[in-house]
């Protein structure tokens, strides 16, 4: 297993693109099933997000100052992100509209992943050698140990909170 940052981070994003797929495989009457794939999706994008806000993020910021517009429009796109996930883990599948905003969340995160992989990610591995990128993995992996899996969870509300507030 890698421990560079960008190869977990992209492991990320092919897992919740996984299920984001089997979301919108599900069909018309799984409100189970949806139900379960909308808790797994929170879960992987409570983690996720928490680990790129807290350690991704903030380590390029203060090597590649370059990159603060990629990183600040980041961080919007989560705050959208954490949102959704907030209003989502409160609402039913029965919900009228639990499966449009699952679309929407989907839909924005899809494009939140395609700009890191197209264009940050290749710009933050053109600057950063080999051994940085390992430091930055290895902190994330420390830090997904007790990262939130649930909006609700003390470090995850801050996170939302302050996005909120900010």
């Amino acid at each position: 297993m890698s421990n560079d940052a960008i190869v977990l981070l992209k492991e990320d994003h092919q897992e919740i693109k996984r299920v984001f797929r089997d979301f919108e495989g599900a069909g018309e009457n799984a409100e189970v099933r949806k139900g379960k794939l909308v808790d797994k999706m929170i879960e992987l994008l409570t983690q996720h997000t928490y680990i790129e806000n807290e350690v991704m993020y903030p380590r390029v910021r203060a090597l590649l100052p370059d990159l603060e517009d990629d990183i600040l429009e980041s961080y919007e796109e989560h705050h959208v992100a954490d949102v959704l996930i907030m209003e989502l883990s409160t609402m039913s599948p029965s919900d009228e509209r639990f499966d449009a905003k699952t679309t929407v969340l989907i839909e924005n995160v899809e494009h939140h992943i395609d700009e890191e992989e197209d264009e940050w990610f290749p710009k933050v591995r053109e600057s950063l050698g080999r051994n940085q990128l390992q430091e930055i993995g290895e902190e994330m992996l420390e830090a997904k140990k007790t990262a939130p899996t649930r909006p609700s969870q003390p470090s995850a509300l801050k996170k939302t909170i302050d996005a909120v507030l900010d």
